[in-house]
């Protein structure tokens, strides 16, 4: 595949209250997919948001690229209940769960979790039936 900053295999839905892409394992989609959640966002007027969430997609995304071959999903949710809340999820198809580890001062990696632990409401992972969904939750101010 070519190197265009928004190639996307496949862009399942962007109505409503839900939004979801898939982007090929290679190093544009990391761009592609903070792109993608910085314009969904804006578009719903979550501009507030919008920054955090496409900087912790990027770590995930990262994660995914490093451990995982194969396509990369990226998905946005703001759930009826509970209100004020935007679920963030990236999915591979590696079944493990990534690992928090304590990064050292000098290690160029290794904060990513970290980050998203630190900045999200809440976060986690799940086993799908191809791989695994890691996601976070983002307040959304009233």
């Amino acid at each position: 595949m070519g190197s265009l900053a928004w190639e996307v295999i496949g862009v399942s839905d962007t109505e409503g209250g839900c939004a979801e892409w898939t982007f090929p394992a290679e190093p544009d989609a990391v761009r592609g997919a903070r792109a993608a959640v910085r314009g969904q966002l804006r578009g719903w007027g979550l501009n507030c948001l919008a920054d955090l969430a496409a900087l912790l997609v990027s770590e995930l995304v990262t994660n995914s690229l490093r451990h995982a071959t194969g396509p990369i999903g990226v998905r946005l949710v703001r759930p009826a209940e509970p209100a004020g809340l935007l679920r963030v999820e990236v999915s591979d198809p590696l079944p493990d769960p990534p690992r928090e580890r304590a990064a050292r001062p000098e290690d160029e990696s290794g904060r990513g979790l970290q980050l998203v632990a630190g900045s999200s409401r809440r976060w986690g992972t799940r086993p799908g039936a191809g791989g695994k969904t890691v996601w976070f939750e983002l307040a959304v101010p009233g």
